[in-house]
């Protein structure tokens, strides 16, 4: 389960690709086989497609519209319910002061 899997190239470009030893010297790669005196033929490159690595139908375009305006619109609500707070509990802490004004100043016209 542990051990390292080196792939396996299934078909082979013929590049050799030289080693570096831990000194930085290159060694060239030994094929293992003297080249043989046949012409092979190389295989051929399957074309890329030029596509776009996402597609975007009208499905997913309209779920993305839906799910992004859904977003916004509940970051929205959360701000304002914040705002809302910060206001409801500002006009409080007006209230309380104006009344304990009110008592310390009726208490100090009675003496």
């Amino acid at each position: 389960m542990l051990r390292p899997h080196v792939p396996l190239n299934e078909q082979p470009t013929g590049e050799i690709v030289p080693t570096i030893t831990t000194l930085g010297a290159v060694v060239p790669h030994d094929p293992g086989h003297a080249p043989c005196g046949c012409h092979h033929s190389t295989a051929p490159l399957a074309p890329t497609a030029s596509r776009p690595a996402i597609q975007l139908t009208p499905g997913t375009v309209l779920a993305l519209v839906g799910g992004g305006t859904a977003v916004v619109l509940i970051v929205g609500v959360v701000l304002v319910s914040m705002l809302l707070a910060v206001a409801v509990t500002g006009v409080s802490v007006a209230v309380v002061a104006v009344v304990l004004r009110s008592l310390l100043a009726s208490d100090t016209k009675r003496r």
